[in-house]
């Protein structure tokens, strides 16, 4: 008796779904231990997203207090202060503080970034296309380092 390639074709698909779908029937019976694991899993990602996110904020706040400094801008310890950090910026680059404003407006904001950011450079004695590094990926992990501590 011949086979088709029909039958083939169907004993394939079947075999593929039972090695699909067996491993997880297998882990379904069993999700005590995978939901344990998958929280757990999910508390360290969140503990390493949130050390990452906090190293970067002293980063930050050192630089930009290191800057605020550095161009005798007082306070410096605005540096620390989420929005009022944005307010020592503003002092330390000699803009006007209604500038603020633009920076709650989302595609203004990074014009405004930019234009800021050159002139803290020129206070720095920097060239002003460090400015523009604000918006460069990579970049803009460096660029307050350097505008903060190279001389």
């Amino acid at each position: 008796m011949k086979m088709s390639k029909a039958f083939f074709s169907w004993l394939g698909l079947m075999a593929g779904l039972a090695v699909v779908l067996l491993p997880s029937a297998a882990l379904a019976q069993d999700s005590d231990n995978s939901g344990a694991l998958g929280a757990a899993l999910g508390g360290v990602m969140l503990f390493v997203l949130l050390a990452f996110c906090a190293a970067f904020y002293v980063y930050w706040a050192l630089a930009l207090q290191t800057i605020a400094k550095k161009t005798n801008t007082e306070p410096a310890w605005l540096a620390w202060i989420p929005i009022a950090n944005i307010f020592l910026i503003l002092m330390v680059a000699q803009k006007p503080m209604w500038w603020f404003i633009l920076f709650l407006i989302p595609i203004v904001s990074l014009v405004m970034s930019i234009i800021v950011f050159m002139a803290v450079a020129e206070r720095r004695g920097k060239p002003s296309w460090w400015g523009v590094m604000v918006i460069v990926p990579i970049m803009n992990l460096i660029m307050p380092g350097y505008l903060a501590w190279a001389d």
